[in-house]
């Protein structure tokens, strides 16, 4: 269905209410996070030639989904539950088996969202340097008795990595607790060395641990939707894919798993581009006066704005009906003035060189305006 919109102002109203379908309205969408490198036009052609035989049958069942999971992450498939995206086992876990989950705010909104209210525990990071205290946050946990712990890593909005060494020592405090310690790993492709920060390869140690991927983000098929939960715990994946409904995964994404191991380098490099991307981008948000900029480890920025210049909100509609890109403000998220901090998606070397000049003509509008 194509909108017609009358203004652009009318435009930003509909696209802000949205979740997705952002290709069908013609603007640079620098909010949401994933891969703009991968796949590479061979998986394409791959789904192309398959989609009679994707579209007229059923796809393969949850174990086999497994199976081709633990042959991207050379994992035993009894490890690991495939989700119709991460978002799928976030719902079961946040709603249905925890009792009482404790999560770092701000993060993902989903793991507090799809849980009862009165199930979960936000507990603050530290302000204004957002590190995850995690012997505050254990004893926390311990205090109100959480049987989950969620820490995404590197979080969503900061994108800021906790060291692996805070979550081997969360796991071991919280074990004699009975608290899974919920890993989320979907930004950890883009850290700079992504095989040593992994607690993949780790579990064997931490039977309460899991972690969890949203393949969408780091793979860039977001709307193929696969992620995946993997612990060494098999009774915790056994309670969660008692969740997963039959045929949760469709043809697509089983034929997209089939062929992703023969693209591995491919993947490698495209994370190394989105890396580069990135790190430019922070150099250059460093420059803009009285912007305070985090050092990213996912493929995302997360600013505190000049104290000059107009809110998040204010700063996202105007960057929008005046240059048609669209970042993400913080305001719907939980911390300390929210209202003056955005989060950027970066993109291609030029999208971002361009996304930086109107950021810098829209706050100079402002100035110009308060003079």
């Amino acid at each position: 269905m194509q909108h017609n919109y009358k203004t652009q102002t009318e435009k930003y109203e509909f696209i802000s209410g949205q979740h997705g379908g952002y290709y069908r309205h013609d603007f640079i969408d620098h909010a949401y996070l994933y891969n703009l490198y991968f796949p590479p036009e061979a998986v394409f052609t791959s789904l192309k030639d398959q989609i009679h035989d994707i579209v007229l049958n059923y796809p393969i069942a949850q174990d086999a989904l497994a199976g081709l999971i633990g042959d991207v992450i050379h994992q035993p498939a009894e490890r690991i539950v495939v989700g119709n995206g991460a978002a799928e086992l976030i719902k079961i876990i946040s709603g249905h088996i925890s009792n009482k989950l404790i999560v770092p705010v701000p993060s993902f909104n989903e793991y507090a969202n799809a849980a009862p209210a009165d199930r979960v525990v936000e507990f603050p990071l530290e302000f204004p340097s957002f590190q995850l205290d995690v012997d505050k946050f254990a004893a926390e946990a311990i205090r109100v008795k959480a049987d989950v712990a969620v820490v995404v890593t590197p979080n969503n909005p900061t994108s800021l990595l906790v060291p692996k060494s805070d979550l081997i020592s969360l796991a071991q405090k919280l074990a004699n607790h009975d608290c899974m310690l919920i890993i989320d790993e979907s930004f950890l492709d883009f850290v700079h060395d992504p095989e040593q920060t992994t607690l993949e390869n780790e579990l064997e140690r931490y039977p309460n641990i899991a972690i969890l991927k949203s393949m969408s983000k780091a793979y860039g098929i977001c709307g193929i939707r696969i992620g995946y939960m993997l612990t060494a715990n098999l009774a915790f994946a056994e309670s969660v894919r008692e969740g997963v409904h039959i045929w949760n995964i469709n043809g697509f994404a089983e034929e997209f798993l089939r062929i992703l191991p023969d693209y591995r380098q491919e993947f490698v490099e495209s994370c190394k581009q989105v890396r580069i991307d990135r790190d430019n981008l922070y150099k250059k948000l460093c420059a803009i006066p009285g912007m305070t900029v985090y050092k990213p480890d996912a493929n995302f920025i997360f600013c505190r704005l000049p104290d000059h210049a107009q809110s998040g909100p204010e700063l996202t509609r105007r960057l929008f009906i005046e240059h048609n890109m669209y970042i993400k403000h913080c305001q719907d998220k939980t911390l300390p003035d929210s209202s003056r901090y955005v989060r950027i998606a970066s993109r291609t070397e030029a999208e971002n060189c361009k996304l930086v000049e109107a950021l810098v003509d829209v706050i100079d509008l402002n100035n110009v305006e308060v003079a």
